[in-house]
């Protein structure tokens, strides 16, 4: 019985490797009883501002249950100014709301709400485009990843084919003013991202024990639209990346994402990742 049960989380673990998308959340969750740590590093072009633009991202995530996962995270950037700062964090909570299971195959699909506190500054970006009037306008991307405040919330749908899993993301996102900072009146308040991602185990070819290293590959297409009227813009990312896990406990990805296409002027259309991430199981028994 016991070696019955053992395999039974050995297939649980292994069997959604391919689901820990980089660029995106799944709608399977972490395990209930368990605890992430992550930090993740982004580089990025800022091509209106004439140097490398960094952010760094700590991170706790907890499975409160099998259905609900939290994360907290913290920003420290140097995107609005030379120097690194900390810019704020955000709040990050997932439920599972079906969960359709088979042999080597199952299907997921959870609800999301994110909500962020951010002190930066707005400033316009000179020749970052222009309006039918041919006037210069700001950057037109905001985000709640570091640089505004807000809430937003969407649906994700998750699909594990054996080695293969492909997941979909629709969301809202409803941009507020900074901690000490109004949001400029010439942007898009209002803005839904969407996102298609697949991920395939490379390696094991076989599973023998938990000690084994996992390599994932990732294609993940990402996008945003502005959807108030006197503000349109979009864009779509394409971001491959690999990943590495040890241990079925410790992840290390890396990732490069660009601008396929779009209209939207934004100051940051290139960035590569870099993460690390410990998992603890078991939590409340240690």
């Amino acid at each position: 019985m016991k070696k019955f049960i053992i395999l039974l989380m050995f297939t649980a673990g292994t069997a959604q490797a391919q689901e820990l998308y980089v660029n995106s959340e799944p709608a399977s969750n972490m395990p209930a009883n368990s605890m992430g740590i992550r930090l993740t590093n982004k580089f990025f072009n800022m091509q209106f501002e004439g140097h490398t633009g960094m952010r760094f991202e700590p991170e706790v995530m907890f499975g409160i249950s099998k259905n609900l996962m939290v994360h907290a995270v913290g920003y420290l950037s140097n995107n609005m100014q030379e120097d690194i700062r900390f810019e704020g964090g955000s709040i990050y909570a997932k439920y599972r709301f079906l969960s359709k299971d088979d042999v080597h195959a199952h299907f997921r699909m959870a609800g999301y709400v994110k909500g962020s506190l951010i002190d930066n500054p707005y400033y316009p970006v000179v020749n970052a485009g222009h309006d039918h009037n041919g006037r210069n306008y700001e950057n037109e991307e905001l985000d709640l990843e570091g640089m505004t405040s807000g809430a937003g919330a969407g649906i994700i749908a998750t699909q594990l084919l054996h080695k293969l899993a492909i997941s979909g993301t629709l969301g809202y996102n409803r941009f507020m003013k900074n901690l000490k900072n109004e949001l400029p009146t010439n942007v898009s308040r209002n803005m839904v991202n969407y996102s298609v991602s697949a991920g395939y185990l490379l390696l094991p070819v076989k599973y023998k024990s938990y000690e084994q290293t996992n390599l994932n590959l990732y294609v993940e297409f990402l996008g945003k639209s502005n959807i108030d009227q006197y503000r349109a813009g979009y864009y779509v990312d394409v971001a491959p990346a690999i990943q590495f896990v040890f241990n079925s406990a410790t992840r290390l990805d890396f990732s490069y994402r660009t601008q396929l296409f779009g209209d939207m002027a934004r100051n940051m259309d290139r960035s590569f990742l870099v993460r690390v991430e410990h998992n603890i199981f078991n939590l409340r028994n240690k």
